[in-house]
């Protein structure tokens, strides 16, 4: 009762107030006290049946069932489980409480029973938790009820039952496990995991854990691949949902299983012409397959880069390109819509990628002997389709492969050669024999004997791929001169002047009504942006486009003509532009002063720049952005995509605009316009600001007098030069001035034309304001560095001063030191002077006396001690028995004889 209570309390607020004496209300109460608390069961099924019925054809009944029925239907889900007939009128309930009457809509305010009840039902985690116990059960209806309740939960309330789901263990692997059941369960648990997997990105992980991959190309192997039906469309669909945004995933796809079995639905199988609406929904769904794995991941992802880098080498060494061109190229019953997406997939396959650009450039269609280069096949389709969306997707694929290639663009301008006269009005048919810079000059020629320029500016489109950013090919492109349509008429004309003729004739045509003017508005931007691209960094195609002075002529009438579109006055305005900032002639009448003049004269710098103004602020330039990712392809909007055969897309809806300008008007065109609009606006100013040094003046007072002396003459020139010099300061400062303010307000004239006029005096008296500002200044900072300098020297001088001070000081000390030891020295000498000598020499005797006498007394002991060792030794001599007395004669004759020997 607690239960009943709080769902009363919820819902009843909302409904109750002002249906509680309704029969509906009533009707359910007494159905729903039937099935609570009724004894007979088949009372009980019986009650459960009519429930069913009234909600599912009653808002009413749905609002009632809401404010008091989940409680007793929950209550038989959990209490009854063995009662298959009571689990699966309940589930039946359920979901058609949660699925919305069509033919019962109410006003746009009013609550919706479905959400409300939805809401109700996801509230409780143990309500989805029991509905996944029911997955488990062997009734088939329970498990397929359960199924679509599930699905009517979460297209309701998708956040809830997702967070549901993840927080209940074994919630994603029991949906998985209805993966392999039986076809009708299968099915249903695909179409609610496809839903599941949509956004929440935890839940994708664990669906790819289950083996999600296997399971899914399995079902498409067994549904019969791009022929099967709309199973086959969920398949591809929960297999983009698993590799949108995870580049991970991508990576496990691509080691684990690889990309064969994806590009196995890419084959057309059987009869290739017959293309039903559910085939081409599963071409086009494997096909945004392979272009989620061509962008590698979110941009967010560290790993894209080198993911999409690897997913694009395998995917061309698989043979990728083999289907790509069949579907885009080689069938021609393939639907527009398949067409249009192989051929963008193949231009976004080699975008900077050098491998699969040389892949392309050598890659060859058809069958012998009539096998051709497959960008000249493609090249044939963009000049020949009747498709706008078609023509972009080719447009788009050149566009690639010239990005980053100079080798591929110098490859394509290589094969431009003129074709004979009887080849230009060929059949089409024989275009097959045609080089592709050949095809290509047809394409830009052939369009004015036909009166037709659509054919001519899709060939311009192209060509400035081919030039954009090379000044090699744009040289090589300028050097061709075509012949005139009749030779009599005319000599042969440089490609780019016949381009301004047919710019010209494009406006002519317009004019005079002799073209629809909603279908060939974008044949004058694509020629003026090849004219851009071509003149951009190339002083010859600016000298060449001066070279016949109508061309500027028509430019300045162009820019200031009000029947154009603003985006053509303003590509106008810049190659206009072009032709100052790129100027590098001398000569007369054609060097950039001369064209800053003629702006100046013919349109005005307020207008002029306010051209760039308007052209910046049109829709074509504000919707220019990045690339984005196409929208995902679901079954709510596949049949549409289907079944477009041309039409604009999203971007080129606004206002009206044509689909091919917003093909034109790319956001890397937009800002190489805008980087030129920058580059326009300083040049104009820096022309202004500085003198025409081509130009001399020389004035009649310059010439020397009658009657006047050198010195004279001399001074009278140096003040006419200074007041010269002056003025042009001035004039030189309010140019600059002025020029500067143009092209910082874009030409704004909203204030009136006096107020700047009268302003001038202000702005060349401030001016010279400023300069005497900068003069003081110099001075002063030339006074600061003198006064360091002289800081710097004094403080030299300083500490050379104590250096030389305390030398001194060490002189002196040394000096006095050397006084003293002389003095010292004179002291003993005079004190030796002044002494007896003669009691020196006395002293002396005495003490010479007292050493001899010391001498004399050591020699006398040493001869006593002689003289008793004599003694003793005669003393024992006798003893023995000898004659001493004549030893000792013997002794002394022996001494005696020695000493004379020695004298």
């Amino acid at each position: 009762m607690d239960l009943v209570a709080k769902y009363q309390g919820v819902v009843g607020r909302v409904f109750r107030n002002e249906n509680s004496g309704s029969t509906e209300d009533s009707y359910v109460e007494r159905l729903l006290d039937r099935i609570s608390n009724g004894v007979l069961a088949e009372d009980r099924r019986a009650a459960m049946l009519e429930i069913q019925s009234v909600v599912s054809e009653s808002r009413a009944g749905q609002m009632a069932f809401g404010a008091m029925g989940f409680p007793v239907i929950l209550s038989v889900l959990k209490e009854e489980r063995d009662d298959f007939e009571m689990v699966r009128g309940a589930l039946e309930t359920l979901v058609s409480a949660l699925s919305p009457i069509d033919h019962a809509k109410g006003p746009a305010n009013e609550v919706q029973p479905t959400l409300m009840n939805s809401d109700l039902l996801s509230r409780e985690v143990d309500n989805i938790s029991l509905l996944l116990n029911l997955l488990s059960e062997e009734d088939f209806y329970v498990r397929y009820y359960t199924l679509q309740l599930l699905t009517a939960l979460l297209t309701n309330s998708p956040q809830r039952l997702q967070e549901a789901i993840l927080s209940i263990p074994r919630g994603i692997t029991r949906l998985m496990d209805m993966l392999m059941d039986r076809e009708v369960i299968r099915n249903e648990a695909l179409l609610l995991l496809t839903y599941l997997t949509r956004e929440a990105e935890e839940i994708q992980k664990i669906v790819v854990f289950e083996g999600a991959f296997e399971k899914i190309f399995s079902i498409i192997k067994e549904e019969g691949g791009s022929e099967g039906g709309v199973v086959v469309q969920d398949c591809l669909e929960l297999l983009n949902n698993l590799l949108r945004n995870s580049a991970s995933n991508q990576v496990l796809l691509r080691e684990t299983m690889g990309f064969d079995q994806l590009l196995s639905v890419l084959k057309l199988r059987g009869t290739t012409y017959k293309f039903t609406q559910q085939k081409t929904i599963n071409l086009l769904s494997v096909l945004e397959t392979i272009n989620l794995l061509i962008m590698g991941g979110p941009e967010t992802d560290p790993g894209r880069d080198s993911n999409k880098l690897t997913n694009k080498t395998v995917l061309v060494q698989k043979k990728v390109l083999d289907h790509l061109f069949m579907l885009g190229v080689e069938s021609q019953w393939a639907p527009v819509p398949v067409r249009c997406t192989a051929l963008h997939c193949i231009g976004d396959l080699i975008a900077n990628h050098p491998k699969n650009l040389g892949e392309i450039a050598s890659k060859r269609l058809g069958e012998e002997p009539d096998l051709e280069p497959a960008l000249n096949s493609v090249l044939r389709i963009l000049l020949r389709t009747s498709s706008k969306q078609e023509f972009m997707a080719a447009d788009h694929l050149f566009k690639n492969f010239c990005q980053q290639n100079p080798d591929g663009q110098r490859m394509l301008a290589s094969t431009l050669i003129l074709q004979p006269q009887s080849m230009i009005h060929a059949p089409v048919e024989e275009d097959i024999n045609m080089s592709f810079g050949s095809m290509l000059l047809h394409g830009l020629t052939t369009g004015e004997n036909e009166g037709d320029l659509e054919t001519c500016s899709r060939a311009a489109s192209v060509l400035s791929h081919v030039i954009k950013g090379n000044n090699q090919c744009k040289e090589k492109v300028l050097q061709f001169e075509l012949e005139a349509p009749t030779p009599t008429l005319g000599d042969p004309e440089p490609l780019l002047h016949r381009m301004v003729k047919y710019l010209a004739l494009a406006s002519s045509m317009t004019k005079d009504g002799k073209s629809n003017a909603s279908e060939n508005v974008f044949v004058q931007p694509i020629i003026l942006k090849l004219l851009i691209i071509w003149l951009s960094d190339c002083p010859n195609a600016v000298q060449c486009f001066l070279d016949s002075r109508p061309h500027l002529t028509y430019l300045l009438e162009l820019v200031s003509n009000p029947t154009t579109t603003v985006s053509v006055r303003g590509l106008a305005a810049v190659l206009l532009g072009e032709c100052v900032i790129y100027n590098k002639s001398n000569a007369s009448g054609k060097d950039a002063y001369s064209i800053v003049d003629a702006i100046s004269q013919k349109v005005g710098l307020t207008s002029y720049f306010l051209k760039f103004d308007e052209m910046q602020k049109s829709c074509l330039f504000t919707s220019a952005k990045p690339f984005l990712p196409h929208k995902p392809l679901t079954r709510s909007n596949a049949a549409s995509m289907a079944e477009i055969e041309d039409g604009g897309n999203e971007s080129s809806d606004q206002k009206n605009e044509h689909p091919m300008l917003t093909s034109v008007f790319d956001s890397q065109f937009v800002y190489f316009l805008k980087r030129l609009e920058a580059d326009i606006r300083e040049k104009m100013v820096e022309a202004y600001s500085s003198p025409k040094s081509q130009v001399t003046v020389v004035p009649a007072e310059l010439e020397k007098r009658s009657g006047e002396n050198d010195v004279d003459y001399i001074k009278r020139l140096k003040t006419f030069v200074e007041k010269q010099c002056h003025e042009i300061q001035d004039l030189l400062s309010r140019n600059a001035t002025l020029a500067e303010d143009l092209a910082k307000t874009g030409g704004n004239n909203s204030s009136p034309l006096e107020r700047k006029v009268s302003g001038g005096s202000d702005r060349v008296q401030m001016e010279t304001l400023r300069r005497d500002l900068q003069e003081a200044s110099q001075r002063i900072e030339t006074l600061k560095a003198d006064k360091a300098k002289a800081e710097s020297e004094a403080s030299t001088y300083k500490n050379l001063a104590g250096k030389t001070e305390s030398d001194l000081k060490s002189l002196s000390d040394a000096y006095n030191s050397l006084e003293q030891a002389n003095f010292q020295l004179e002291k003993e000498v005079k004190a030796l002077k002044s002494g007896d000598i003669e009691a020196l020499k006395e002293e002396a005797r005495e003490e010479a006396l007292k050493e001899s006498e010391a001498e004399l007394n050591d020699l006398l002991v040493c001869l006593g001690q002689e003289q008793s060792k004599v003694e003793k030794l005669s003393n024992r001599l006798r003893e023995l028995g000898e004659d001493v007395d004549k030893l000792l004669e013997d002794i002394g004759d022996d001494v005696g004889a020695d000493e004379d020997e020695d004298d």
